[in-house]
């Protein structure tokens, strides 16, 4: 494959010919040359951003509504539904794990994997605390509200990764799987939940009909967990050993979506913001997820 200089060299060699000679169909050819060299060097540095040992595979994600009660509830199923219209956009297939239905409202928290190319190096820019701001369409007075919800993304790593999980360690919980509004999905004790004790970490599956098939994608979801728990504990040693100031918290407020008094999607790691807040609820991430990866390095060669 031709390098990138050459190509670029015989872009202008073609645009100062075509200008000589006033020729259009040689400036067409050359503004084509230009436009192709353009998307090489995109996907070439798309590309390096996502380098990371799991950034080109799939990913698990969950998300947990935090304060704010049943309008945490509505916000964490509004952010399911983004991230999902994400994963459609991008042509991923997507498993729902888990979905705890709200006690008025929304979801309490729900579980998913992503199978998909980079899904991990592209959703993992999406883990961390997403704030909401909105005149609350539960309150009869219509105050504004505040509400949070925290999302977790983890790769969905392979059989072969090394992940010691103690049988001991561990406590699993059998029950009936539900669905919205308390219905059951079958008769059969199938769900499966998993706290791994020594973390405090806990995941379940009811996606499934069969239990064993649920307490096997709960150990996929858990070998995710701790392994991506090691990756951020190794990162937060190294970083207190090199003496930086910036603190690692995976569960920090990353962004603010806010609808009144004004409509403004803030990002405030990298300060990117989005006025249009309809197309980032419809799943336009994009802006949001290039400007973190462009800004950290993130997954880029050290």
């Amino acid at each position: 494959m031709e390098s990138l200089e050459q190509r670029l060299s015989d872009a202008q060699t073609l645009h100062e010919l075509a200008e000589e000679a006033s020729d259009e169909d040689t400036a067409r050819e050359a503004d084509e040359a230009r436009a192709a060299l353009e998307r090489d060097v995109e996907d070439l540095e798309f590309r390096r951003m996502l380098s990371g040992e799991h950034d080109a595979g799939g990913a698990v994600v969950e998300i947990n509504a935090g304060a704010g009660g049943v309008d945490a509830a509505d916000w964490a199923q509004m952010l399911l539904r983004m991230l999902l219209r994400y994963c459609q956009r991008k042509g991923w297939s997507v498993q729902i794990l888990d979905e705890q239905p709200g006690d008025e409202a929304g979801i309490k928290g729900a579980t998913f994997l992503v199978d998909g190319e980079y899904a991990y190096g592209l959703l993992k820019s999406e883990g961390g605390v997403h704030r909401l701001v909105r005149i609350s369409p539960f309150d009869a007075n219509a105050r504004r509200q505040t509400s949070f919800a925290a999302v977790t993304v983890s790769p969905d790593i392979e059989e072969d990764v090394q992940v010691d999980i103690d049988e001991g360690d561990l406590r699993i919980d059998v029950y009936r799987a539900s669905g919205a509004g308390g219905q059951h999905v079958n008769k059969t004790e199938s769900a499966v939940r998993i706290t791994h004790m020594p973390s405090g970490i806990v995941v379940q599956s009811q996606s499934e009909r069969s239990q064993h098939r649920n307490r096997d994608q709960a150990m996929r979801v858990l070998r995710s967990r701790l392994y991506e728990r090691a990756v951020a504990e190794a990162a937060a040693r190294s970083a207190e050993l090199a003496g930086e100031k910036k603190k690692i918290e995976w569960g920090s407020q990353i962004r603010s979506y806010v609808l009144a008094p004004y409509r403004m999607v803030n990002d405030h790691r990298t300060e990117t913001k989005v006025g249009n807040v309809e197309a980032v609820l419809e799943g336009d991430l994009d802006p949001f997820i290039r400007a973190y990866l462009l800004d950290e390095g993130v997954g880029a060669p050290g």
